[in-house]
C-alpha cells in the first residue's frame, strides 16, 4: 500500500487575532506529528510511506496536485489543527480530485475536540483520535474489515451511513518504543528559525502532556498527564540529527523541565557524548534553578522560551499559571547570569484586563527584558476552559468554533475576549507593545551585535522590517 502524509499549504491560516508577523517570524519547522507516524509506519509495517511538506517545498494546490498525482497513494493522512482546517479541506479536494478512491485519515487537535464534524466533512474516510502512531497502524492493516474496525480504539468512521466512534485509545506510556520521527522522507536542510544562528534546524519532542491547568491551554489530545522519554534515547535522537548534518535544535515539549534529574541527565548525556549543538527549550520559570540554567549552558542550551502571559498578578490567577512576576524577574535575571537568552510569551485582552492592566504588561517586559518577545492577542480556542467560561458568561454569545467546524468558510474569523475591548481596539494595542519593544534603539544594537551568521542577519533583518512596518 502506498502511503503519503501531507503537511498542507498555509494559505488561508486562520491566524486568530494577531497580525501575520506572528506566524512568519517563527520559520519553517518540521512537522513533527506526521514525521513521527511515518517513522512509526516504516518500522512496522511493509507500506510504502512518502510525505509531501507543501509549506518547506513551498508548494501552492496546483503543484501539490501534480505530486499527488505523480505518487499514485492509496492512502492520505493528514494532522488537522482547527486554524488550518480550510487548508486541510482544499488538500482534501486535491487529493480526491486526482483520485476519488483515494482513502483519506484525518488526525490531529482539531479532530479530537470535533470528532462527528470532522467525519462529515466530505471527502474524509476516516478520524483517528489521540495520539496517531498505533491507531494508523491498526487502520491500515484492517481499512477493508469496518467489523475489526469497530474493535479498534480511537477511530471515527461511517458504515453504511452510520458514524461510528469507537473512543479514545490509552496514551503511549513507553516513548521510548517509538521510532524517530522520519525526517529522511522530508527536505530536512531546508527548515530554519529565526531564533537560530545556523541554517539548518530541527525541532523535537522530548516528552507529551502537560500537568499544568492554565485555562487557555489548547493541546488536549496529548492530555494533562506528562509522559517522558528517557535521555539516553533524546540524546540518540539528537545524535542521528547531528549524523544528518543538524546542529540547531528546537525542543517543542510543553514544559520541558517538568522532572528536573531527567533534564540533568540529558544535559549529562549530551556533554559526556561531546555533541557540539545549539537548542532551546520552552519551560516555566518554577521549574528551573541556577544548577539547572548552569548545567542547561554548559550542555549547549542558548536559549530558553518562558510563558509569563500577563504583567499583572491578578491575571495571572485567572489565567491560573501559577507564577509571580517577582519569580520571573528571579528566573530572567539567573537565566542571563548564565548566559541563556529569552523568548516570553505574553498576551493581551485577557479576562478582566483593562488598558491599565495591559499598559502595565508593557512596563513589565521592558523590565524583564526578554531577548525575544511573542506577544499575542488572547483567543479563546476550541476545547479550552477560558472558551468554556467564555461562553458560559456570555462574553462569547454562541459556540463560533463549533458552528465552524460543522461549516467551515474561509471568512470564519475567531473570537477573542470581547468584554472591555474590540477587536480593532486591541490589534492597535499589540502594534503598539511590539514596536514599543522591539524598535527600541538600544534593543537593535544589541541584536546586530550578536548576529554571527548572514542567514541569521537576513531572517533577522526581515522580521524587523515587518515590526516597523506594523499599523
Amino acid at each position: 500500500m502506498r502511503v503519503l502524509l501531507i503537511n498542507p499549504p498555509r494559505e488561508n491560516e486562520i491566524i486568530g487575532n494577531n497580525p501575520p508577523i506572528i506566524e512568519e517570524k517563527r520559520g519553517v519547522n518540521p512537522p513533527l506529528g506526521i514525521l513521527y507516524v511515518a517513522g512509526y509506519l516504516e518500522k512496522y509495517t511493509d507500506h510504502t510511506i512518502q510525505i509531501i511538506d507543501c509549506q518547506v517545498e513551498r508548494l501552492d494546490y496546483e503543484a501539490l496536485e501534480e505530486r499527488v498525482r505523480s505518487l499514485h497513494p492509496d492512502v492520505v493522512g493528514m494532522t488537522a489543527m482547527t486554524m488550518t482546517l480550510i487548508d486541510v479541506i482544499k488538500t482534501i479536494d486535491t487529493v480526491k480530485r486526482v483520485d476519488a478512491g483515494t482513502q483519506v485519515v484525518l488526525g490531529g487537535p482539531h479532530v479530537h475536540i470535533y470528532p462527528e464534524e470532522t467525519i462529515h466533512i466530505q471527502g474524509v474516510d476516516f478520524v483517528v483520535l489521540g495520539e496517531g502512531e498505533e491507531c494508523f497502524k491498526e487502520l491500515l492493516e484492517n481499512m477493508d474489515d469496518l467489523g475489526k474496525l469497530r474493535s479498534i480504539s480511537g477511530l471515527v468512521f461511517k458504515d453504511n451511513g452510520e458514524v461510528v466512534n469507537t473512543g479514545i485509545g490509552p496514551v503511549i506510556e513507553d516513548l521510548d518504543a517509538l521510532p524517530f520521527p522520519a525526517r529522511h522522507l522530508v527536505p530536512y536542510k531546508k527548515y530554519n528559525s529565526l531564533l537560530t544562528t545556523g541554517n539548518v534546524v530541527t525541532t523535537l519532542f522530548t516528552s507529551r502532556g502537560c500537568p499544568y491547568q492554565c485555562t487557555f491551554c489548547d493541546r488536549p489530545h496529548l492530555g494533562r498527564r506528562f509522559r517522558a522519554r528517557s535521555a539516553i534515547n533524546v540524546v540518540d535522537e539528537i545524535e542521528e540529527c547531528v549524523n544528518m548534518g543538524i546542529r540547531d535544535f528546537l525542543f517543542y515539549d510543553d514544559t520541558f523541565a517538568v522532572n528536573r534529574k531527567r533534564v540533568l541527565d540529558i544535559c549529562d548525556e549530551i556533554a559526556g557524548r561531546r555533541l557540539k549543538i545549539s537548542w532551546d527549550i520552552r519551560t516555566r520559570v518554577d521549574t528551573v534553578d541556577g544548577e539547572l540554567l548552569k548545567k542547561l549552558k554548559n550542555a549547549g542550551c542558548k536559549a530558553i522560551h518562558y510563558g509569563v502571559e500577563a504583567g499583572s498578578d491578578k491575571i495571572l490567577k485567572i489565567l491560573k499559571k501559577e507564577i509571580n512576576l517577582g519569580e520571573a524577574k528571579q528566573i530572567f535575571d539567573l537565566t542571563r547570569r548564565n548566559g541563556i537568552e529569552i523568548l516570553a510569551y505574553f498576551m493581551i485582552g485577557n479576562p478582566t484586563e483593562n488598558r491599565d492592566n495591559i499598559e502595565e504588561t508593557f512596563r513589565v517586559i521592558k523590565h524583564l527584558d526578554p531577548d525575544y518577545l511573542h506577544l499575542t492577542i488572547l483567543t479563546p480556542f476550541p476545547g479550552t476552559e477560558i472558551y468554556a467560561e467564555a461562553l458560559q458568561q456570555g462574553i462569547i454569545s454562541k459556540d463560533c468554533w463549533r458552528e465552524f467546524a460543522k461549516n467551515p468558510t474561509p471568512d470564519f474569523v475567531s473570537p477573542h475576549w470581547n468584554e472591555l475591548f474590540s477587536r480593532e481596539e486591541l490589534n492597535q494595542l499589540l502594534v503598539k507593545g511590539y514596536r514599543a519593544f522591539y524598535l527600541r534603539p538600544s534593543y537593535i544594537m544589541k541584536r546586530l551585535i550578536k548576529v554571527r551568521t548572514l542567514g541569521e542577519f537576513l531572517r533577522k533583518a526581515s522580521a524587523g522590517v515587518r515590526v516597523a512596518g506594523m499599523r
